[in-house]
């Protein structure tokens, strides 16, 4: 894409969040307040107190009941030819297949696995206190390490989805959840039953329940246009970036084949050279959590930051480059830092190479694509006999100062737009837990 077009097609997009942000998802995130403190629904006649502690009132009319005489444990197994299904956080029950991004493998053999129809709730007794729990809507087998509650009595399963995935409750089965470590803690059923919970009457469940799939159906589209939105920009900055450090700056410099697939034609008076003569790929020393003192240089891995250190062993600025984990992630550090063992870091074979310009030239390498064939991990020597272009110091400034002033145009933008999920995702929650623990009065809302 020549430079002017790339640089007209990001003034859009710039136009476009800025100026022309759809109306709908602007009103919402304008409603993104503590309901109590500016009531935007109406408020139930008269409340009695619940009784718990940690939710205080509830509408007068309204019954409490404890979980013991709501849920019965149920152990049924040994079924076959039932579909899978998995607990998710931002979801409850799902069906497993349903999404690609479960890694936890299904036994051989499931014949230990419970089964799980509509209307029972499910909970991982590990996880619980996460948010891994729900009301199933549908029929199937789950792993032995979940919990599974048979309803005693007639309810909405849709309601009690609501209210014992709230921010309350959730917060709750965090205080009643114990054990050796964090990753370890454990709710179980002993402690889950006597757990207190609010039941309105059915046709009442019936109506907080519709109202929250419609509101919580306006706000889950209204984050997917955020996500598809930070998706584009994103796009863009790879597009700005890749032209730039293949193209340069100059609409009407000469062209030649560069020979080389991912740089394609490149300015005629540019050279194509192996990485390894520009630079090289280190290891950065081990530096082991024990050894670790609480300092204030940060220590990275591949995927960021991870610990701080009272000393640097590495000068400043660094460029550094995931080995594992997050493979060929380029990350910049313009703060001394330490460099443990899950990362490389750059080592310039040169002065002349400016350290930002090849911060970027690495980015449009995408160094992921050069895996070690044997051990998991980045092929270094694959790496740096990759040819990247070589040009004058000067161009490379230039280029690197373009593409900052750039690339911090969009990260603005996309750091508006993950703010503006994020203050989507708390209002969802606000609302569901205002409306199932009774704050505010839905019954004529939908």
């Amino acid at each position: 894409m020549p430079y002017y077009k790339l640089t007209l097609s990001l003034d859009v997009t710039e136009h476009y969040l800025r100026e022309r942000e759809l109306d709908m998802a602007d009103n919402k995130i304008r409603e993104i307040r503590v309901i109590r403190e500016n009531p935007r629904f109406r408020r139930y006649p008269e409340y009695k107190e619940s009784g718990v502690e940690f939710i205080g009132s509830i509408p007068k009319h309204w019954d409490t009941v404890r979980c013991a005489n709501l849920f019965e444990l149920k152990h049924i197994k040994q079924t076959s030819g039932e579909i899978n299904l998995s607990v998710y956080r931002d979801y409850g029950v799902i069906k497993r297949d349903s999404r690609d991004d479960n890694y936890n493998r299904v036994s051989a053999d499931t014949s230990n696995y419970k089964l799980v129809e509509p209307g029972d709730f499910v909970f991982n007794k590990m996880k619980c206190w996460q948010g891994s729990l729900g009301v199933s809507e549908y029929r199937g087998i789950v792993s032995p390490a979940y919990t599974v509650c048979n309803p005693k009595r007639h309810f909405h399963g849709k309601y009690f989805h609501y209210l014992l995935r709230s921010q309350p409750y959730i917060q709750e089965f965090n205080r009643l959840s114990y054990g050796v470590r964090i990753g370890q803690w454990e709710l179980r059923f002993e402690d889950f039953k006597d757990v207190t919970v609010f039941y309105p009457s059915l046709s009442e469940q019936t109506q907080i329940a519709n109202f929250l799939d419609h509101k919580t159906k306006q706000i889950d589209e209204l984050i997917r246009i955020k996500e598809r939105q930070i998706e584009l920009l994103l796009e863009q900055r790879t597009a700005l970036i890749n032209q730039a450090v293949t193209k340069g700056l100059g609409p009407n410099v000469e062209m030649k084949p560069s020979g080389v697939e991912w740089i394609g034609e490149m300015p005629a008076h540019w050279t194509p050279v192996m990485l390894k003569y520009a630079a090289r790929l280190v290891y950065g020393d081990t530096l082991i959590s024990e050894n670790r003192d609480n300092g204030v240089v940060p220590v990275y891995g591949s995927n960021g930051i991870i610990d701080t250190h009272s000393s640097a062993n590495t000068l400043s600025p660094a460029i550094i480059v995931g080995r594992k984990g997050s493979l060929g992630k380029i990350q910049y550090s313009d703060v001394s830092c330490f460099v443990i063992d899950t990362a490389y870091y750059i080592d310039r074979r040169t002065s002349h190479v400016n350290l930002r310009w090849l911060y970027y030239i690495l980015q449009a390498l995408k160094l992921e694509r050069f895996r070690n064939s044997v051990l998991p991990g980045l092929n270094r020597e694959s790496a740096e006999s990759q040819y990247i272009p070589l040009i004058v110091e000067e161009e490379q400034t230039q280029i690197a100062n373009f593409l900052d002033q750039k690339t911090q145009q969009i990260d603005e933008l996309i750091t508006a737009e993950q703010r503006k999920i994020e203050l989507l995702k708390e209002y969802r929650q606000s609302l569901i837990s205002e409306a199932v623990t009774g704050k505010i009065d839905v019954r004529n809302e939908v």
